[in-house]
């Protein structure tokens, strides 16, 4: 009934920092594997992690123009994640009809 998979996942995010980006990718595995299966997910293990794009942009921004200038931080990552799933494949459980 129990049964392990190993599969590949592409995910993206973003933040303020790079710590923010990896965390906000991370976060979308779980709903990106429950989008493209019908499993129950029991364990997601992140194996293997492999930084595809990572971008930082830096802007100055000013109040008025001129004054209190300050410089913000956008970070972006994309990333190829292998994670190994240990679900249970819910078409197997006979269910029985009850009247």
């Amino acid at each position: 009934m129990k049964q392990q998979l190993t599969t590949e996942v592409i995910v993206s995010g973003k933040g303020e920092t790079r710590q923010q980006a990896f965390a906000a990718a991370f976060s979308q595995i779980q709903p990106t594997l429950l989008k493209e299966n019908q499993k129950v997910l029991l364990r997601i293990e992140p194996q293997d992690v492999k930084v595809l794009e990572a971008e930082e942009k830096i802007t100055m921004d000013k109040f008025l123009f001129f004054f209190l200038p300050r410089e913000r931080r956008q970070c972006r990552v994309k990333l190829e994640v292998t994670v190994s799933l240990t679900y249970i494949d819910v078409e197997q459980v006979d269910f029985q009809i009850l009247r």
